[in-house]
């Protein structure tokens, strides 16, 4: 009989490519009962300076940071891929044995209706996707450069796009209808959700960890807190509402995007004379903790500053943060368990400070000890006290990680030995 062929576990790269950085982590994978998982990245890192005129840096686990040689115009993303290949050639080298890669995951922001979950990538796919780039301009079209860049150095691979939609793809009809028209010209305008990657990695983690997510119709409140901020409201896990919608534009006041506002105010700007793409500007660049402050999109910043600006700054963050939480927790009719994950929802004690005393009359109670060092932790920690009525978690993203192993799940369904279609590279 022919020698069992032993192989070591697949790997699959997933990639977030954006305006100006393109994110990275190499994963393996683990078969198991409940089908792929995806383990701790082997590597991870990031590229900074995509745009043209800055210099590219590289930014890895395991390294000291690296200044690349500054690329040609329009040449940043092949430089940086070039340089992501060979490090994942030294890598693969360095393991030995027989690891190879299975596919890339890309992060994609924004399925519509049409792409519930992770789709490997075509022609006919990414034009589909391309007609979302106006409902996030910040991300979407970033997302599709990136994924044809990879597609164009690595075309024997499988590209598989995960969406932040998907997560949201079953929530209920009510949590979806705008109060507008059955018309034909509206086909699609419902809302969606987003960060769903990031909400899917939380709920899983919380699933482990969480004696309280794991009982029988377990509510929670799930806060995404950067320069993106959103927040999302489940039961058992699955999406009941989410505080963005039918763009990437909608809810809690973010880094440069307004969050909700009055279609009111667009009427008036547009009898003002403002066009589409000045409102566009206004809304998702210039507005947020950037536009209030005047000063930073950035927190951080905005904490060390003394400007009265960034004080009125910040004070609007928190309120409208509090002013979702409860909109979101009345839905859920009570909360089991509130976390945070983001990078200010994981960095910012103060913010995450504010809201559990807003939510005191719930009958949460923060520990103020393990709020404070929550941060440093850099690993899923409870900070709540003996006594509250609800479990509070700080989490660690890996939206990567939620990627690979839906690339994983799509490529090689549960029981499988073999590679899909496709195999490994």
């Amino acid at each position: 009989m022919p020698a069992q062929r032993v192989t070591e576990p697949p790997l699959v790269l997933a990639v977030n490519a954006g305006s100006s950085t393109l994110k990275f982590g190499l994963y393996p994978l683990s078969a198991g009962p409940q089908g792929w998982q995806a383990l701790a990245p082997l590597i991870s890192g990031c590229f900074e300076g995509l745009r043209d005129g800055e210099r590219l840096r590289l930014l890895c686990s395991h390294r000291p940071a690296q200044l690349l040689p500054s690329p040609a115009k329009g040449q940043a993303m092949p430089t940086a891929l070039a340089e992501l290949q060979a490090l994942l050639k030294s890598l693969l080298g360095d393991l030995g044995g027989s690891h190879r890669l299975l596919a890339m995951a890309h992060r994609v922001v924004h399925g519509g209706d049409r792409y519930r979950s992770a789709v490997r990538v075509d022609a006919q796919v990414l034009e589909h996707l391309r007609a979302y780039e106006a409902l996030a301009p910040l991300h979407q079209a970033h997302n599709l450069e990136g994924l044809q860049a990879f597609s164009r150095q690595w075309p024997e691979l499988p590209q598989i796009a995960c969406f932040d939609t998907a997560f949201h793809a079953d929530l209920p009809a009510l949590e979806t209808r705008f109060a507008l028209p059955r018309i034909e010209a509206l086909a699609g305008v419902r809302r969606y959700g987003f960060h769903g990657l990031s909400y899917d990695y939380l709920s899983q983690c919380l699933a482990r960890l969480s004696p309280r997510s794991r009982q029988p119709g377990s509510r929670a409140l799930l806060a995404h807190l950067g320069n993106g901020a959103s927040l999302c409201a489940t039961r058992d896990g699955r999406s009941l509402a989410s505080s963005m919608g039918f763009s990437a534009l909608d809810g809690l006041m973010m880094g440069s995007r307004c969050g909700s506002l009055d279609a009111g105010v667009l009427l008036h700007l547009l009898r003002q004379g403002w066009d589409g793409q000045a409102l566009e500007d206004l809304l998702y660049r210039r507005s947020g903790l950037q536009g209030v402050s005047g000063l930073s999109a950035d927190l951080r910043q905005l904490r060390a500053s003394d400007s009265e600006a960034a004080r009125e700054a910040i004070a609007l963050f928190g309120y409208r943060l509090r002013r979702e939480a409860w909109a979101l927790t009345g839905l859920l009719g009570g909360l089991d368990v509130l976390a945070f994950t983001g990078g200010i929802g994981e960095h910012d004690a103060p913010l995450r400070a504010e809201l559990c005393e807003s939510l005191a009359p719930l009958g949460l109670r923060l520990d103020e000890d393990a709020n404070a060092l929550a941060g440093e932790a850099q690993r899923a920690r409870p900070i709540h006290a003996a006594d509250s009525t609800a479990e509070i978690w700080v989490v660690p993203t890996d939206e990567g990680r939620v990627a690979a192993q839906q690339a994983a799940c799509l490529l090689r369904p549960t029981g499988s030995a073999q590679p899909a279609d496709g195999g490994w590279a």
